[in-house]
């Protein structure tokens, strides 16, 4: 009878009959599944042997920090900050980036605690799965799958550019192939950036410690590289190029935060350094250096080189690509274009190196959870990698790169970021005060909302103009409801080596700010979402729901089997 009920448990979803039998159960099953939650125990033990093999933890400190700057360094200052600086930020896109460094950060307190409390590879999905369930955690892992896959893809193509100025070519476009009928924007096919990204999808299945190793290589020379511009710049730029022709702030404050939404997008490396939580020698200590580190030394590096860029050639007058390149090729400095060309591209290979080992261990722990194919969870036992997840979101991302420019998801990306970020504050809150703390929920849930209500409408009141009343308002109401919240309601302190100090005030500021980001974006990129958001959701109504039902009920009836058979003995016995 048991076995006859593990059979039907696992073959619902794979005959036609099954699979209708199962939609027609989706209001309950919603119900069961949406709220579900489990416990850092089960995640650590239950879930994770769903991989079969272990991932080796042959990771330190010092590996956490490179792969951090690996995963930033490259994609900011090389594909975002001429675009910035040339149509928002102007010469003080530097400011820009302090305000984003300063989101990161607070971003990256909370991700610490949860990557401490909780070393799984799983990330923003695995820390809102055990909190707000695992509808919400599916939400958050699609985010930030999705994220993953477009960024790289594109970031790739930025590859190619930069590539073809250490060669000496002028043109960004020259190694691309033009196809006339494809829609524009989607017509220029670029073979180099995917060749790059297969080439790195071998080299992930391979072995995670040998790609550390290489991008700690790669790290050390970018970071000398970065030393590189800066003195040459410093020593050769002007500093008149910074309030000419229009000032610091040619647009204003509000380019300064609109450029700050926007550079965003340099700081998404971060996260995959709590991917690889599974695979730290000691998680408690490594973890808070490896994160904050790395956006602490990320952030300071960035500033250097946007004022650097900004030095050597008025913003009105960077380029869009390849701005490095071509600003030192339109002052004569071409041997140093060259250069510049071939210490980008190689940034921009250590970048992608590290944000594809994040997404593929992201892709790994939803397959645990059943919300994907089971198949994409499987580690391979003699390499420890997530092979199979490597290879599919490999190949995701080289379709996406021959055809995808850079400016059609840049914003897609943040808004989604942003997003998973902002939840994952909530969640850090609500895990320390109700989870830990075994307050009531209510006086939780009715301060996040409280505080996020604020939130939009300190960010609403700076988009529309409404600073003289607006701003006072709902920043005096965030204060106060955050100050009460503070005294009245006690929390527990986390039981682990490392905690955020001072709650609830740093994931509260980092509410804000995400909130605050996200209302700068064009309205385009929240249609795009919109479409994106129902997309994921129809895909967990329609295969995640009933996969993670089914998986649930076959885990309970195969832990039944041995009570069973101890039964069956003591009959005999007697």
């Amino acid at each position: 009878m048991a076995n006859n009920n593990i059979q039907t448990a696992t073959n619902n979803l794979t005959t036609l009959t099954g699979y209708f039998h199962s939609l027609s159960q989706t209001p309950q099953r919603l119900k069961k599944r949406m709220l579900a939650t489990w416990t850092p125990d089960q995640e650590l033990n239950q879930v994770r042997q769903r991989s079969g093999a272990d991932m080796k933890r042959n990771l330190k400190w010092y590996d956490l920090v490179a792969l951090g700057l690996g995963g930033m360094l490259g994609v900011g200052v090389f594909v975002t900050t001429g675009s910035v600086a040339h149509h928002q930020s102007g010469p003080s896109v530097f400011i820009s980036y302090i305000i984003a460094g300063l989101s990161a950060l607070l971003s990256s307190l909370c991700y610490t605690e949860f990557a401490v409390q909780v070393p799984v590879a799983g990330g923003a999905f695995s820390y809102l799965r055990l909190t707000f369930g695992e509808f919400v955690g599916y939400f958050a892992g699609a985010n930030i799958l999705m994220e993953y896959v477009f960024s790289n893809a594109a970031v790739s193509r930025s590859f190619t550019e930069y590539l073809s100025f250490a060669f000496g070519a002028n043109d960004p476009n020259v190694w691309r192939v033009e196809v006339h009928g494809l829609p524009k924007n989607y017509n220029m096919l670029d073979f180099p950036a995917v060749s790059l990204i297969l080439l790195l999808t071998l080299c992930l299945c391979h072995s995670t410690k040998e790609s550390s190793l290489l991008n700690l290589i790669m790290t050390v020379f970018h970071v000398i590289f970065f030393g590189f511009i800066i003195v040459a710049c410093f020593c050769n730029g002007s500093a008149k190029n910074l309030v000419s022709p229009n000032g610091l702030a040619p647009f204003g404050v509000r380019g300064v935060v609109d450029g700050a939404a926007k550079v965003y997008f340099s700081y998404i490396g971060y996260d995959s350094a709590s991917t690889l939580a599974e695979e730290i020698k000691d998680p408690s200590k490594s973890l808070p250096i490896g994160i904050m580190g790395s956006v602490l030394i990320t952030t300071m590096l960035y500033c250097l080189m946007a004022l650097s860029l900004c030095m050597i050639t008025p913003y009105n007058k960077i380029s869009d690509k390849a701005s490095f390149s071509i600003a030192f090729g339109k002052i004569g400095w071409m041997w140093e274009s060259n250069v510049v060309g071939a210490g980008a591209s190689l940034g921009i290979v250590a970048s992608l190196l590290v944000a594809m080992l994040g997404q593929a261990r992201y892709l790994c722990v939803i397959g645990r959870a059943r919300l994907v194919p089971s198949s994409l969870a499987k580690v391979h036992p003699s390499t420890g990698t997530p092979l199979n997840a490597t290879l599919f979101l490999g190949v995701c991302t080289a379709f996406i790169a021959l055809f995808t420019e850079l400016d059609i998801i840049i914003e897609l990306v943040n808004i989604g970021t942003l997003l998973v970020f902002y939840l994952v504050a909530n969640a850090l809150i609500y895990r320390r005060y109700v989870i830990s703390g075994h307050t009531p929920p209510l006086y939780t849930l009715l301060f996040l909302s409280l505080f996020s209500l604020s939130a939009l409408g300190f960010s609403l009141s700076w988009k529309f103009n409404q600073q003289e009343w607006g701003l006072p308002l709902f920043g005096g109401l965030m204060i106060t409801i955050t100050a009460f919240y503070h005294h009245k309601v006690p929390h527990a302190d986390a039981d682990t080596d490392w905690r955020v100090p001072f709650m609830p005030w740093p994931p509260a500021l980092s509410i804000f700010l995400n909130v605050f980001l996200i209302t700068t974006l064009k309205l385009l990129s929240f249609q795009r979402f919109a479409v994106w958001a129902c997309f994921i959701t129809l895909f967990y109504v329609l295969y995640g729901v009933h996969s993670t039902y089914q998986a649930d009920e076959f885990e309970i009836v195969n832990s039944s089997l041995p009570n069973l058979q101890t039964n069956k003995v003591q009959v005999q016995v007697l």
